[in-house]
């Protein structure tokens, strides 16, 4: 099983980010997925997640009304938009299948003017 995230870089607060994540070696279309971030000096926090069909949704508080999650079942691909970025959002954003059984290595999400 493989997650490979992309789409992480350095942008300045106010801007937006599209994060991407390919998984192989499941049955995509069975797992819901999960978007987890690990901001600096701190644990890794649950920030959205989205069903198996893609039309349900859940996201953290932090991150509501600013970040978008969806998925593409049939480029086995789950997306995170995210705008309005803000330097607490700086960290390493990680996808996660669901019963965050497997994850991906990670990619990088800096925020900075």
């Amino acid at each position: 099983v493989q997650l490979v995230e992309s789409g992480g870089g350095m942008v300045q607060p106010g801007g937006s980010l599209t994060l991407s994540c390919v998984v192989s070696g499941l049955t995509f279309s069975m797992y819901e997925m999960i978007w987890v971030r690990q901001c600096p000096g701190k644990g890794p926090e649950w920030i959205s997640d989205i069903n198996q069909d893609g039309d349900s949704m859940d996201y953290a508080a932090s991150v509501k009304g600013r970040f978008t999650i969806s998925r593409d079942n049939a480029k086995n691909t789950v997306y995170l938009q995210m705008n309005s970025l803000k330097a607490e959002d700086t960290g390493l954003y990680y996808c996660v299948s669901s019963a965050l059984k497997y994850w991906g290595r990670g990619t990088q999400v800096t925020v900075s003017s």
